[in-house]
């Protein structure tokens, strides 16, 4: 089994890399590939030195299985190269919304992939853990409108932002990655701006959403804010069913489905947190209440580690769904 991860010298590569030996996955050959200037760095897997390849020589070495997180122009300008060899798993937004692209939460939808995907999409960080909550309940419940606000950690931009965030708080002269300071604030500003008012980080939340629930008329509507905190996604949710609820049914529900543990005691100060979720690899839901304001409507504050279960847990997990059913 050869492995080739590109954008191995990055936060998310990284942390596949550090995945695929926890999770002991059979990586006979490990090929990690990074841009240029990352070329000749060295990365240690399983106690063993590795030097860091480019694309180029990555992509000669006719990779079993790929994960890629190095962006989507690299993506689409590499992905389909590698995929003549074996399989793609691609944490970009290149192929997300491609119709001829698997969108996948392996808790979710695993079964929708078949032996003829050569190129599956990673979601994106806040959409996997906001479907990993919402999929059992829309399929009791029916879902027909979420409002969320998203609370997203700088670590989700990547190790410039982080730097610029621990410069200010030292009192250094930052480089800026923002266009504002983001400690000791709030930056409701996640991507680009689109013409119509919503932040490109917005609009992956509503088209990201409706294609792994696979239904197009949920209404969604999203704003999503940039905190200074390290690691760690978290979302304010208000979600409108179609039928009458239980809390206790809620939350039985969101107990007994894969990946999600329940943080919910807010009487003792216990309720999903950044700092709890670091290095974990579950989606953590609390603060499960009733609106008040409006019939079928329940409130969620959901939370997890935009790293790992965001990235690289979840496109190892695809990777461990493709062994499973023999496509690599």
């Amino acid at each position: 089994m050869k492995v080739c991860v590109v954008g191995a010298t990055g936060l998310v590569g990284k942390t596949m890399i550090k995945l695929m030996e926890e999770r002991k996955f059979p990586v006979d050959k490990l090929i990690p590939a990074a841009s240029e200037r990352s070329a000749g760095k060295i990365i240690t897997f399983r106690n063993n030195e590795i030097e860091v390849t480019d694309i180029s020589d990555g992509l000669a070495a006719k990779a079993d299985l790929v994960l890629f997180s190095a962006g989507g122009k690299v993506s689409k300008k590499f992905a389909p190269a590698f995929a003549q060899y074996g399989r793609v798993i691609d944490n970009s937004s290149a192929w997300r919304m491609d119709p001829e692209i698997k969108l996948v939460v392996p808790e979710i939808n695993a079964g929708i992939i078949n032996k003829n995907d050569r190129i599956i999409a990673n979601p994106n960080c806040s959409t996997i853990q906001l479907v990993m909550v919402l999929a059992p309940l829309h399929k009791k419940y029916l879902i027909n409108r979420i409002v969320l606000s998203t609370y997203q950690s700088v670590s989700g931009s990547g190790v410039s932002a982080i730097n610029q965030m621990e410069s200010e708080r030292n009192s250094i002269k930052p480089k800026m990655f923002y266009h504002n300071p983001i400690d000791l604030n709030c930056i409701p500003h996640c991507g680009n701006f689109t013409d119509n008012g919503y932040t490109t980080e917005e609009v992956k939340l509503v088209n990201e959403t409706r294609k792994i629930l696979n239904d197009q008329v949920i209404n969604i509507t999203a704003t999503a804010v940039r905190i200074p905190v390290l690691g760690g996604h978290s979302e304010s949710v208000n979600i409108e069913f179609s039928r009458n609820f239980e809390l206790n049914d809620i939350i039985n529900i969101l107990n007994n489905s894969p990946g999600i543990k329940v943080t919910d005691d807010p009487k003792n100060n216990i309720y999903p947190m950044p700092i709890s979720s670091a290095n974990r690899d579950e989606v953590f839901v609390g603060r499960i209440r009733r609106d008040q304001s409006r019939k079928n409507c329940l409130n969620l504050w959901i939370v997890s580690d935009n790293i790992r279960k965001g990235a690289a847990t979840n496109a190892v997990q695809i990777a461990e769904y493709l062994l499973e059913q023999g496509f690599i």
